[in-house]
């Protein structure tokens, strides 16, 4: 197997969640000396304040960052329930003129119904929403707030709501050959630089080889995933890996052109997140949970914005 990596000219991006990047410092407009000396005075007199503060106020401070645990009987009172998300990940949270739909905005109404509040969705940056959850902005996390081990560390999960598994996308043509990992024995993959796919090729070559006898013919890396589909529809690869809730919508987008293969990564899924302290709500959430996959409602909810069910672990993962 040979890895090629394909430089594209920048392509609009399709479902896909980018985290922005700090830019080197040599990019960042030079301030002048004045403007240097005037920050290195305003961090003396900061400097100073801290180390002079009294013990009264020290505790006062303290006391403001290890805020009450949140209850249900707090959300009642009142009247709306916060949830924090990013509103330009589709189909789990977007805009449409100036409200925010999704599948995770039907959820949280179907979550919170029996008590009878408001749903409010905040709209946030992805990348401080952990920081913007424990200073307060909002009540809990969604639009998608996948399993990892340093998040488990950091914030209270409930149990699974929607998958988050690593998934392979074909040519509608091809799903009949194609049907798990062994049909792309021989046949040449798709990833995108530095995603999960990108990470799993790899292991995925030589289960390939352990189960045919062959792996991949080649692994291309592309810029970004619209650039991989692109290069999907053309035939220069035969699959590209991504999250099965963002496949769902390249395959909505061109109806009878992609078909999706499961079963190709190992099972991931996302929670929705709350502080560490706040068990009383992260118990309301799993016992929501629990009843609207009993009663089928969030498998309904599924169908309607991914256009497939959902595999749901009974458990947030542990990562031991």
């Amino acid at each position: 197997m040979q890895f090629y990596p394909v430089r594209s000219p920048p392509q609009p991006l399709l479902n896909e969640r980018e985290f922005p990047m700090a830019r080197p410092s040599s990019d960042r407009p030079s301030r002048g000396p004045l403007a240097s000396r005037r920050r290195f005075l305003a961090l003396s007199v900061s400097a100073l304040a801290a180390a002079t503060a009294t013990p009264a106020l020290l505790a006062q401070v303290a006391g403001r960052a290890e805020a009450a645990p949140l209850t249900i009987e707090d959300i009642k009172k009142r009247g709306v329930v916060r949830i924090g998300v990013e509103a330009a990940y589709r189909p789990f949270t977007f805009r449409e003129g100036s409200a925010i739909v999704g599948y995770d905005v039907d959820l949280a109404k179907e979550i919170f119904a029996p008590l009878g509040v408001k749903v409010e969705m905040v709209d946030t940056a992805w990348a401080g929403v952990i920081p913007a959850l424990y200073a307060g902005n909002f009540d809990v996390i969604m639009t998608s707030l996948t399993y990892t081990k340093e998040r488990v560390a950091k914030v209270g999960y409930s149990i699974p709501y929607t998958e988050a598994t690593q998934e392979l996308l074909v040519r509608a043509g091809d799903a009949g050959t194609i049907k798990d990992l062994s049909g792309m024995s021989g046949k040449v993959l798709g990833v995108k630089l530095g995603s999960a796919g990108d990470t799993m090729k790899t292991g995925l070559d030589e289960k390939l080889k352990a189960a045919t006898g062959k792996g991949f013919a080649q692994v291309k890396t592309y810029d970004d995933h619209p650039a991989a589909y692109l290069a999907l529809a053309q035939g220069s690869v035969d699959g590209v890996i991504n999250t099965l809730a963002t496949l769902t919508q390249v395959v909505k987008d061109a109806p009878g052109k992609y078909a999706i293969v499961r079963d190709i990564g190992p099972r991931n899924w996302a929670g929705i997140g709350t502080r560490k302290e706040d068990e009383d709500l992260i118990s309301f959430l799993n016992q929501r949970i629990t009843a609207l996959k009993e009663s089928g409602e969030l498998y309904k909810l599924q169908e309607k914005w991914f256009g497939v069910r959902m595999q749901l672990a009974d458990k947030v993962p542990s990562f031991s």
